[in-house]
């Protein structure tokens, strides 16, 4: 699959998510199986360009390529500045957020709040794409949306054939409208209309939580790819568990307890030396929360393992918890991802 001149390993990316997808989880990800990943979103607004967290997500030092960034904003001017600075500063690919359905994003019209106005959607991503998608060094242009605004307002395939008249190279539809949040079953059926009613590449994102449910995902749809967020928090595997799945029709044996530990060191150490001794110890919270999920005692775990207060304190809680499972069996068990 391509993205413009971009040719992907594979068709499994992994989903722009606020405060996880930082770059040593796409990078993990994309050591894991994942053929592309879409960095965290970056707002528009200038005036928060040079923040430590905007700095921050902008950060793709020796990231695997191609590089893509997701911006965030309501003003086409903004937003095609944004393009152009993020393009300035070594991204391949950018994308266009109109899928995230946090209150602080929809309230300033941006995210899925601007499936309501689609004149402004397309003033959007034509500024957007006249901005770095033309030329000879053009940089293709992608775009994430909702199925639409709630039930009773759904305009899915009214944006995708605007997104592929402004130029856009890529859609990617969750399946779910912004009065959803996450709640429901995806509407893959409503994927599957987009995909048949636009030629440029669809990808399909909402509950994809396993290879089965994968390889189920892309017959119902007819997309081109599939987009994993929530299923890959704590369990980064799942990629090459899909592409091994969607390749042979066999699955991967369960990683065993020696190789999470493995993988959960490199996630955590990078990731200390990404944030830095404050910020790391409070952010690596999370993904340890996430790799513990399902385990024997780990509510307990979480519990102490909070009270760490610094790296070093939390990373040799995190081996001795994981050394008390060896020792119950040779293999662990996690949950299904909600």
């Amino acid at each position: 699959m391509k993205i413009g001149p971009h040719t992907l390993a594979n068709r499994l990316f992994v989903a722009p998510m606020a405060g996880v997808t930082d770059r040593p989880f796409r990078q993990l990800c994309k050591k894991l199986g994942a053929g592309y990943a879409v960095s965290e979103m970056i707002a528009s607004n200038a005036l928060l360009w040079k923040s430590e967290k905007t700095q921050r997500r902008a950060n793709h030092v020796g990231e695997f390529k191609p590089i893509a960034v997701q911006i965030a904003g309501a003003d086409p001017v903004m937003m095609a500045a944004a393009a152009k600075l993020n393009v300035e500063h070594g991204a391949q690919i950018i994308d266009i957020n109109m899928g995230c359905p946090a209150k602080k994003v929809c309230n300033v019209a941006a995210g899925s709040a601007l499936l309501r106005d689609e004149p402004l959607v397309k003033q959007i991503l034509e500024a957007v794409v006249k901005a770095v998608g033309t030329g000879p060094d053009a940089v293709p242009v992608t775009l994430k949306i909702r199925t639409g605004w709630d039930r009773d307002h759904k305009n899915a395939i009214e944006i995708a054939r605007l997104a592929e008249q402004s130029g856009i190279s890529m859609l990617t539809v969750h399946g779910r409208t912004r009065a959803d949040l996450y709640h429901g079953e995806a509407e893959y059926e409503t994927i599957a209309a987009v995909k048949s009613s636009v030629q440029i590449p669809v990808v399909a994102n909402g509950d994809i939580h396993s290879p089965e449910k994968a390889a189920f995902v892309l017959k119902a749809t007819g997309a081109d790819a599939i987009m994993i967020g929530r299923a890959a928090q704590g369990r980064p595997w799942i990629f090459r568990e899909i592409h091994h799945y969607l390749e042979t029709g066999k699955k991967l044996p369960t990683p065993q307890v020696n190789e999470i530990q493995e993988i959960m060191n490199e996630h955590l150490l990078d990731h200390y030396a990404f944030y830095g001794e404050h910020i790391g110890l409070r952010t690596a919270r999370k993904h340890i929360g996430w790799y513990c999920k399902g385990l024997r005692d780990s509510h307990a775990f979480r519990q102490r393992m909070n009270t760490a207060d610094d790296c070093k304190t939390q990373l040799q809680m995190v081996n001795d918890y994981f050394d008390e499972m060896k020792s119950h069996s040779d293999r662990l068990l996690f949950l299904e991802a909600a």
